[in-house]
């Protein structure tokens, strides 16, 4: 992998984008969701972890929080997925469940 890509798999080709919970050595859970082919993609690490932060502070449990939040950004990106913004890399679409 290269410096810029480290850490992160969004760049990958596979159908499927897995995010791992590792609670221990014992525990992880893994989370699924479909890949969504799609060059606006940047934020998309800021707005998972954001939607994770939101559903804890509602009070849902970790998982929850974590399911609720690979929803919302599988949402975001599908919504913005054919959207022309600027050069290189557009933004999730982060309204796309209040904007019609």
């Amino acid at each position: 992998m290269s410096r810029s890509h480290s850490g992160k798999r969004g760049h990958l080709t596979t159908d499927e984008s897995t995010d791992l919970l590792y609670v221990s050595a014992r525990e992880s859970h893994l989370f699924p969701t479909v890949r969504i082919q799609t060059g606006n993609s940047h934020g998309t690490g800021c707005t998972l972890s954001s939607a994770i932060a939101a559903g804890l502070a509602k009070g849902l449990p970790v998982f929850d929080a974590i399911s609720a939040a690979k929803t919302y950004l599988t949402g975001a990106l599908e919504a913005g997925a054919t959207y022309k913004i600027g050069h290189g890399h557009g933004p999730v679409h982060h309204f796309f469940n209040v904007w019609r």
